[in-house]
């Protein structure tokens, strides 16, 4: 009997220790996705703010759009608003760099915040690419 309960009691610590790892991981990657300061909430559930798209950031957000097209996570009008910011940012270097950033799935905002879709769930891409067309789509 009491073999079982310490068993039990083993269980009980081990269990509470991985609640707690698992909370301190969710933390860790709350702070790499940019939960504080600038950016949009994504949404209540998910727990963390998008990187925040302004005129500094076109050309990434430009590849992010054409990652999002080409992996199917956004079709028709986004297309259209990544050919308008490819427009504005012709010939301007730093500008295409974020942009061959963004193409490979990697926002880079303004606020300094980064977000790799590469380690997302394709749910949670898609709504990511939902954001970035949303926010993108006012800069042209």
């Amino acid at each position: 009997m009491r073999f079982r309960t310490a068993m039990i009691s083993i269980a009980l610590v081990a269990a509470s220790v991985s609640a707690s790892a698992q909370s301190d991981l969710l933390g860790r990657l709350k702070d790499q996705m940019g939960s504080s300061g600038g950016g949009a909430a994504l949404g209540e559930n998910l727990g963390f703010k998008m990187p925040a798209i302004g005129s500094s950031t076109m050309g990434n957000a430009a590849g992010v759009l054409q990652y999002c097209v080409k992996n199917n996570y956004l079709g028709g009008d986004a297309a259209s608003v990544k050919d308008k910011l490819l427009a504005r940012i012709t010939g301007q270097k730093q500008q295409e760099t974020g942009f061959a950033s963004g193409a490979k799935g990697l926002l880079k905002g303004g606020d300094g915040k980064t977000l790799n879709f590469k380690m997302l769930s394709s749910k949670v891409k898609e709504k990511a690419c939902d954001y970035v067309l949303k926010n993108a789509s006012s800069l042209v």
